[in-house]
């Protein structure tokens, strides 16, 4: 997934800030909080990600199983819509991986844009 304000290398870059990580970690408990759904913050930043994607996981796939129709509503807070989440990829992962996967992603580029349009003002 590419963002047209900021370049990728940029992106990448980003993903290596200790500050950055907290920051998409932070968006991803308060948008979860949102719907009654506990997500904490790793001990270990350095494993940040990894632990988010795996606490991410369990949640969707419960979601998926059990209610479809809060994890609707939890990709549109997100802005996550159902074209967004089609890949010919899925195939190559569990389809609750590649959400968790997205959502990830998307809550880092929500960080970014924030940051980036702090900086511009």
């Amino acid at each position: 997934m590419t963002h047209q304000l900021i370049p990728k290398d940029e992106i990448e870059k980003s993903k290596l800030n200790e500050q950055i990580v907290r920051e998409t970690a932070q968006q991803v408990i308060k948008d979860f909080a949102l719907f009654g759904m506990e997500i904490s913050f790793p001990d270990d930043i350095n494993y940040a990600y990894d632990e988010l994607f795996v606490q991410l996981k369990s949640r969707i796939e419960a979601l998926m199983q059990h209610d479809p129709e809060k994890l609707t509503s939890l990709l549109y807070q997100i802005d996550l819509d159902e074209k967004k989440l089609r890949n010919e990829n899925v195939e190559l992962f569990e389809e609750h991986e590649w959400i968790s996967e997205m959502i990830l992603e998307r809550e880092f580029l929500k960080v970014l844009t924030r940051r980036y349009f702090k900086s511009q003002s």
